[in-house]
C-alpha cells in the first residue's frame, strides 16, 4: 500500500473516532484491568452488566479475595469462559495484594505476570491507565487493520508490531480506540457496512470486491 494512502486512512480513522474511549465501564485501575480480563470472548455489554453488580461490593484486590471460587463463578456466569476466568480473577488480585502492594502494576512488563493478562489486556490498561503508548491488538483491531491494507501479520504480535510502524508513537492508544469502533459500527465481522464507510474507496477488500463483481464488457 502506497503510504499517501496509508496516511489518508488513518487521518480518516482519526477525524472519525478521534474522541472514542473504551466503552467499559470502571471507576479505578483495578476496575479497569478486571472489565478487560473479563471481556476476552464476551461482548462489552455483557461486561458493563457483570461489574454493575460486582463492583459495589468488591471494587478492590482485597474485597474480591473475600468471594470463594464458587461466589466468584456465580458472580460472573453469564459471561463466557467465567470458570477459567473466576481462576484469573481470584489469582491476579492475589499477586497484586502480594507482590505490588495492592496497586495494579504500572508497567506492560509487570501488568502480564498477573494471571489471566496477556499483551493485549496488558497494553489496554497500561495505555488508558497510565498513558503508555500501546496498541492493543483485539479481534476488531485485527480484522479492520487487515481488511484495510495496514497490516498483513497472521497473529496479533505481528500486527502489534507493524502498526506501530506506521502509526506515530503518541498516537498508538487513540489509534486503538479508532480501529475498535470503526470495526464495532461499518467493517463488523459479518454483514460489513461497507456503504457507509468512508474509506470505501481506499479499502483494498472494497477494490478486490468490485474487480470480482464488474460486469463484462460487452
Amino acid at each position: 500500500m502506497l503510504k499517501k494512502t496509508r496516511d489518508e486512512i488513518l487521518r480518516l480513522l482519526e477525524e472519525k473516532y478521534k474522541d472514542t474511549k473504551t466503552a467499559l465501564k470502571y471507576s479505578s485501575p483495578f476496575e479497569l484491568l478486571i472489565a478487560v480480563i473479563l471481556s476476552a470472548q464476551c461482548t462489552d455489554e455483557r461486561v458493563n452488566i457483570i461489574t454493575q453488580r460486582l463492583f459495589p461490593k468488591y471494587n478492590t484486590p482485597a474485597k474480591m479475595l473475600k468471594l470463594t471460587q464458587d461466589e466468584m463463578e456465580d458472580a460472573i456466569r453469564d459471561c463466557g469462559l467465567f470458570r477459567a476466568k473466576e481462576k484469573n480473577i481470584l489469582g491476579a488480585c492475589r499477586m497484586i495484594e502480594d507482590d505490588f502492594k495492592g496497586q495494579v502494576p504500572d508497567s506492560i512488563e509487570a501488568l502480564m505476570k498477573l494471571p489471566g493478562v496477556g499483551r493485549k489486556t496488558a497494553n489496554v490498561v497500561a495505555s488508558i491507565i497510565y498513558d503508555i503508548p500501546a496498541i492493543a491488538v483485539d479481534t476488531h483491531v485485527f480484522r479492520v487493520s487487515h481488511r484495510l491494507g495496514l497490516a498483513s501479520g497472521q497473529d496479533q504480535e505481528t500486527t502489534e508490531e507493524e502498526l506501530e510502524k506506521i502509526i506515530p508513537r503518541e498516537k498508538w492508544g487513540a489509534a486503538h480506540h479508532w480501529l475498535i469502533w470503526h470495526g464495532r459500527n461499518i467493517c463488523k465481522a459479518r454483514n460489513a457496512l461497507c456503504g457507509e464507510c468512508m474509506l470505501r474507496d481506499l479499502c483494498p477488500e472494497w477494490r478486490e470486491a468490485g474487480k470480482k463483481f464488474k460486469a463484462p464488457n460487452r
